[in-house]
C-alpha cells in the first residue's frame, strides 16, 4: 500500500502550529494506532496525530492504558508513522517509561523519537512533572503536557472523573497548566475538566491548549479515532464528549457478512476477479496432467 494518494501537502511543524495559535485557528488532533489509521489521518488534513496509550484498550483489547509497554508504543508508533507523512506526530509515553527521574523520562523520548519516528513525546502530569519537562525541553525535545483527568493515574482519581470541578480543583488545573507552560511545553491537552474552566486556562497560558471533554474554549481538540469513527460494537461504553462521525465497524461487519455468504454459495469469485491464461496453454496444461495421471495409475497405453 503507498502512504500517499496524491501530492503530499506542507509538513506541520511546531511553528505551524504556533502560527495557527496565533491566529486563533483551532487546531485538529486525532489518534492514531497503525499505518492505515495514520494514513487516513493524514489525508484527512488533520493538524496534529496522537499516538495515543489508548491504543492498549481501543486497538489491543487491554483493561487500561497502564499495561503498555514502552516497547509496544514504539512498534505502534512507527506504524504511524510510515503512513503519516505531513501531520506533526506526537507518540505517548507509556506508565512506567519517565516517572523514576528526568533521565529516565529522557532515555524513553530519544528512543520514542529515534526509534519510534515521532516528532514529540507527550506525557501526563502537572506541576510535579515540570522538572522532568524542564530537562527534556533543554535537550530540545518537543512535549505536549496533559493536565486535568490523567488516565494512567486513575485509580488515585478514583477512576475516570471530571476533575477541576470545585474552586481548588480549577485552581490546581490552572497552576498546572502554567508551571507545564514555564517548564516549556508547546502545548497541552486538558481532559475533562468544566467548559469554563478550560477556557479559562486557556486564556491564562501563552500556548496552544488541546480539549477532549472540555468544551469549545480550548485552542483545539482531540478525539480517539476508533471512537469518533465508531469503529466497536454497540453496547460499549462512550465518554458524552464523543461525537460520532462514522460507523466503521458495522460497516465492516456487514462487509464481512456478505463476503462469508458470497463464497458459500458461489457468487465470489467471479470470472473479473480471476487471472487468465492462453486456452492453448490450457490445455496443453491439461493434456500434460491427464498423462502423468495416467503413467501412476498404470493405465498409459
Amino acid at each position: 500500500m503507498s502512504a500517499t494518494a496524491g501530492p503530499p501537502r506542507k509538513k506541520v511543524t511546531i511553528n505551524t502550529l504556533r502560527a495557527l495559535h496565533a491566529k486563533g485557528t483551532p487546531i485538529a488532533m486525532v489518534t492514531a494506532h497503525d499505518f492505515p489509521s495514520g494514513l487516513a489521518a493524514d489525508l484527512a488534513g488533520v493538524d496534529m496525530v496522537l499516538v495515543g496509550d489508548s491504543l492498549a484498550m481501543v486497538a489491543l483489547g487491554m483493561e487500561d492504558t497502564n499495561q503498555l509497554t514502552l516497547d509496544i508504543m514504539l512498534h505502534h508508533c512507527r506504524a504511524v508513522a510510515r503512513g503519516c507523512k505531513s501531520a506533526f506526530i506526537i507518540g505517548d509515553l507509556p506508565m512506567g517509561s519517565y516517572e523514576i527521574s528526568p533521565e529516565h523520562a529522557i532515555a524513553s523520548s530519544l528512543r520514542m523519537i529515534q526509534e519510534g519516528r515521532v516528532s514529540a513525546v507527550k506525557l501526563e502530569g502537572g506541576a510535579e512533572m515540570a522538572p522532568t519537562i524542564a530537562r527534556l525541553t533543554a535537550l530540545g525535545i518537543p512535549v505536549l503536557g496533559h493536565i486535568g483527568l490523567t488516565p494512567q493515574r486513575n485509580a488515585a482519581l478514583g477512576g475516570f472523573r471530571v476533575q477541576a470541578k470545585t474552586v481548588t480543583g480549577a485552581k490546581k488545573l490552572l497552576h498546572d497548566a502554567r508551571a507545564l507552560e514555564e517548564a516549556g511545553v508547546f502545548g497541552m491537552v486538558v481532559e475533562a475538566v468544566p467548559e469554563g474552566v478550560a477556557e479559562a486556562v486557556t486564556r491564562a497560558v501563552g500556548v496552544p491548549t488541546i480539549g477532549i471533554g472540555a468544551g469549545k474554549g480550548t485552542s483545539g481538540q482531540v478525539l480517539v479515532q476508533v471512537d469518533m469513527l465508531g469503529n466497536f460494537p454497540e453496547g460499549r461504553f462512550m465518554p458524552k464528549f464523543v461525537k460520532r462521525y462514522a460507523s466503521v465497524f458495522e460497516e465492516s461487519k456487514k462487509g464481512m457478512e456478505r463476503y462469508t455468504d458470497e463464497v458459500r454459495t458461489g457468487v465470489y469469485p467471479q470470472k473479473e476477479h480471476t487471472y487468465p491464461m492462453s486456452e492453448q496453454e490450457l490445455d496443453a496444461f491439461l493434456e500434460d496432467t491427464r498423462e502423468e495421471r495416467g503413467r501412476g495409475t498404470g493405465t498409459e497405453e
